[in-house]
């Protein structure tokens, strides 16, 4: 992962922080390890302050993958909402916790068993706090 600022809303910040103490996770250790450092590094602001072209927990979108220039639709989501054939991403997959705080236009890096993908947000489809929406 990239050394970028990230921006991160009070309530996801604490959330995120509370799945740290979470017992259902434990086998995660070594993934919660990882999003402990990328928080550790993000800006924390509140809600209704946040840009709408940042990827925050519970948005949609549309990222490129500038090798292929695939195209996919991702919602960024706590653990206990993931699954990967409706498009909905943990934080505590490798990529959920690439694009969290990332802006559009951003190029992420991000790496795969074989080899590292490059993607660029292209879009915010939609972003909680943009719709008003502050407490998902």
């Amino acid at each position: 992962m990239e050394n970028k600022t990230i921006y991160i809303t009070s309530p996801d910040m604490q959330r995120l922080r509370n799945l740290f103490d979470n017992p259902d996770l434990l086998q995660q250790k070594p993934y919660l390890q990882e999003l402990e450092q990328e928080i550790k590094r993000a800006v924390e602001v509140l809600p209704s302050e946040i840009p709408p072209d940042i990827i925050t927990m519970n948005s949609t979108a549309r990222l490129i993958d500038l090798d292929t220039r695939e195209e996919m639709i991702l919602t960024l989501v706590y653990p206990d909402h993931a699954n990967i054939s409706e498009g909905r991403i943990s934080v505590l997959a490798l990529i959920g916790m690439a694009i969290l705080g990332s802006r559009v236009g951003e190029t992420i890096k991000w790496e795969m068993p074989d080899g590292i993908r490059t993607l660029r947000v292209d879009q915010i489809l939609h972003q909680p706090e943009a719709a008003g929406q502050y407490d998902l």
